[in-house]
């Protein structure tokens, strides 16, 4: 059987795939996006009920779509954005064929085009493009045995407290999504013993304006990525209860546990780092900075914003802080759960081409790699801060749009001298 020929394939049917879809409609390229299961899917089946987006409902903007919403300064659940995106989908008659997975891209024979094999069969295309997101495969430390003495999920499998057998549970991981759930399960009456890690806290408000609200009027959500410094935590936020700003001595306050960073397991017993206060600075150090950045900014614009001296007040450390527990027995601690809020990892095995590095994560300039027609969309800090945003998409879609349309409109024969935009 012949290959059918596109001229553009899109890897992904979220945000970054639909955005680019829409880019491309608008410039008359032909495309088609691929997706392995449904629209939004990682919403749809890799977030828990009780999950909430970051971004407050006023900054959430995908192009020439805004986000229908009754309440500007909540926080959407994870149903309103998959439906928020499907309705995109609809909006820009996205060529979206799901249940289609990409299993092998490689360079087509001759060098001009890629040759993408599907389980719907092959595809011919002078373009690619990766949009598959920054959160692909789920990533568990091999600490503890997986031997079914102990019930363990990663945060993308966790749903709700009730799915957890009973007994206290441990999440490890101190991210946005070990925060959310953390609290989640304090606020069921759980036991909760919280693993925390190096992170890096902000305020959700500050001085009568949310986070995103000073991220943009300060212009830090369109840094570059050249500036991005060595630090390379994301912002520790929340939008659940109503959004608020995370300080784990709250956490202990409400009945929760906090340890260092979990390193090992012998027999029954969880050893932890002495790393706990030092973590917990470097998270106020950070909230700090950013709230003299908001400070500076205030004065040196002549804003007429209130002063709020109150959000620089700190709890004080709790026993668990300041006597932090290096061993826990599973048993005299009655934790029957752990959930693994530690991340995800890439996963472009698929990919057969000069275009990943020796861990295998994208080799790329501001989302266009060194093989002519082959590109990355979505990631964190692809050219920017905002570039893995929902709000943010847009303008790389744009860009790299443009770049295939110049490409496309050239001679064959002068696509490979075209590799930048």
């Amino acid at each position: 059987m012949r290959a059918e020929k596109v001229e553009t394939v899109v890897v992904g049917g979220g945000q970054a795939g639909l955005t680019l879809s829409h880019m491309l409609g608008k410039r008359h390229r032909s495309h088609v996006v691929l997706e392995r299961a449904r629209i939004a899917e990682r919403w749809r089946s890799e977030r828990w009920d009780g999950l909430r987006f970051q971004f407050p409902n006023w900054s959430v903007q995908l192009p020439d779509f805004p986000f229908p919403h009754v309440d500007p300064e909540g926080f959407a659940t994870s149903a309103e954005i998959v439906d928020y995106l499907t309705a995109y989908a609809r909006f820009v008659a996205a060529p979206v064929r799901c249940g289609v997975t990409v299993t092998v891209l490689r360079q087509a024979e001759g060098g001009e085009g890629f040759d993408v094999a599907t389980t719907a069969g092959s595809i011919r295309a002078d373009n690619v493009v990766v949009a598959t997101g920054p959160y692909q495969v789920p990533v568990v430390p091999a600490l503890l045995p997986d031997d079914g003495s102990l019930h363990q999920v990663h945060a993308s499998r966790y749903r709700e407290p009730g799915q957890l057998p009973d007994g206290a549970v441990l999440v490890v991981g101190s991210g946005a999504s070990g925060a959310q759930i953390a609290e989640e399960l304090l606020r069921a009456g759980r036991r909760v013993y919280l693993s925390v890690g190096r992170h890096r806290r902000m305020p959700r408000r500050y001085r009568g304006r949310d986070l995103i609200w000073w991220l943009t009027a300060m212009g830090l959500d369109r840094t570059p990525v050249e500036k991005r410094g060595p630090d390379k935590t994301l912002p520790l936020i929340t939008g659940a209860y109503g959004g608020h700003t995370i300080d784990f001595r709250d956490f202990a306050a409400q009945g929760a546990v906090l340890l260092g960073r979990l390193e090992a397991m012998s027999g029954r017993t969880l050893h932890f780092g002495p790393d706990l206060a030092d973590s917990l600075r470097s998270g106020d150090a950070a909230y700090r900075a950013f709230l003299d950045l908001v400070d500076d900014f205030v004065t040196r614009q002549g804003l007429d914003v209130s002063k709020e001296p109150g959000a620089r007040l700190m709890r004080a450390d709790p026993g668990c802080v300041t006597e932090p527990i290096r061993d826990l027995d599973l048993d005299t601690a009655g934790i029957g759960s752990v959930i693994w809020s530690t991340g995800y990892g890439c996963d472009f095995g698929w990919i057969d081409l000069p275009v990943l590095d020796s861990r295998g994560e994208p080799l790329h300039r501001d989302g266009v790699t060194d093989v002519p027609g082959m590109y990355f969309l979505g990631l964190q800090w692809l050219s920017r801060m905002n570039s893995s945003f929902l709000v943010g998409v847009a303008e790389d879609a744009a860009r790299l749009a443009d770049h295939i349309a110049a490409r496309s409109s050239q001679p064959s024969g002068e696509h490979r001298h075209n590799q930048r935009g």
